[in-house]
């Protein structure tokens, strides 16, 4: 056994996990800040920008540049997140709706529940787009929706991570202020950005060809 290596394995996955815990808390603390309906956007933004620079082992103050992005970006990051979330917020509500009515409004249900998967599915590539990409407000969410599209495979793995991190929450509710949040933010920072790395790398052997 490598115990010395296997000791930095643990050190850094340690490490890791500190840095979800403070991303979250972050999250959560400038959400509340802005009541939570004008600070979902922007603190939203702030966490990708910040879980992008960490992905490239930038080093910075978390609560201070946390502050700095939030507030550049309070009006945009509104405009942004705001649409996608009360249409979750909608959608959801419909479910609920429908699931109390009975098996007599089965197709609705299923129909609103599929609605909900796609718009998570979309959702998780606008935050991690909008902290690489440097695009047109507008051109977020349709950007988003096509990616979700050519890239099946990757969006299944998203909404898989989406859920596990959904079902631990939902099995152990003190994981929602501690840490789920922030790991969902890290995770899809991480996992989108090696997408991006591919998908600009199709693209570019395909120019030259």
């Amino acid at each position: 056994m490598n115990h010395p290596a296997m000791s930095i394995r643990f050190q850094a996955a340690c490490s890791e996990l500190i840095w979800a815990v403070r991303l979250n808390l972050a999250w959560l603390a400038f959400t509340l800040a802005g009541g939570v309906v004008l600070g979902v956007g922007p603190a939203t933004v702030a966490g990708y920008t910040l879980a992008r620079r960490h992905a490239r082992n930038e080093t910075f103050q978390v609560w201070r540049e946390f502050w700095t992005v939030y507030r550049r970006e309070f009006a945009r990051a509104s405009l942004l997140v705001l649409p996608g979330a009360l249409a979750a917020v909608v959608l959801i509500g419909n479910y609920l709706y429908f699931s109390a009515l009975g098996p007599g409004m089965g197709a609705p249900r299923i129909a609103t529940f599929v609605a909900l998967i796609a718009l998570a599915g979309v959702g998780a590539y606008v935050g991690p787009l909008y902290a690489h990409y440097d695009l047109p407000l507008r051109a977020y969410w349709p950007k988003a929706a096509q990616l979700a599209l050519m890239r099946p495979a990757s969006s299944v793995l998203l909404l898989l991570a989406l859920s596990a991190i959904a079902f631990a929450t939902s099995v152990a509710p003190i994981l929602a202020p501690m840490i789920s949040f922030g790991a969902w933010i890290y995770l899809n920072t991480w996992l989108c950005l090696r997408f991006f790395e591919e998908n600009e790398a199709r693209l570019h052997s395909k120019g030259n060809s």
